[in-house]
Order: C-alpha cells, then structure tokens, then sequence
C-alpha cells in the first residue's frame, strides 16, 4: 500500500473513534459517513495499484518474451 492509501485508512480509523466518542447522533452519523467515504476512497486506490502492478508485469513479461524471440 502507498502512503496515501494508509492515510486513507488512518482518517477512516479515526472518523470511527470520533463517531464512537460522539453522544449527538447528527455528529456521529457524519463521521460514519466521512469514514465510509474515506475507506472507499483506499479500497479504489488499492486496487488501481494492484491493476497498475499487474500490467506493468504483463508489460514486462511481453517484452521479455519478445527480447527473447529475437
């Protein structure tokens, strides 16, 4: 994971324990509702690294197969 995702996920953490510590519920439900935003904003970038990282191999292996044949 890059450091924007685990930042990511350190704000969601915290928009749990901000909701969790919240006694008005208009409070707690907006910190529910940033810390879904955020944990889906790292899940997205999570897997538009993993997919970057499987074509990037691709990319590599194809080459090398070319290099290869040549």
């Amino acid at each position: 994971m890059s450091n924007t995702s685990d930042f990511y996920l350190t704000q969601a953490d915290k928009c749990a324990a901000d909701a969790a510590a919240s006694a008005l519920s208009q409070v707690r439900d907006r910190n529910l509702r940033a810390e879904q935003a955020w944990r889906t904003m790292a899940e997205r970038l999570i897997q538009t690294e993993a997919t970057r990282a499987r074509q990037t191999a691709a990319a590599a292996a194809k080459a090398e197969a070319n290099a290869a044949a040549d």
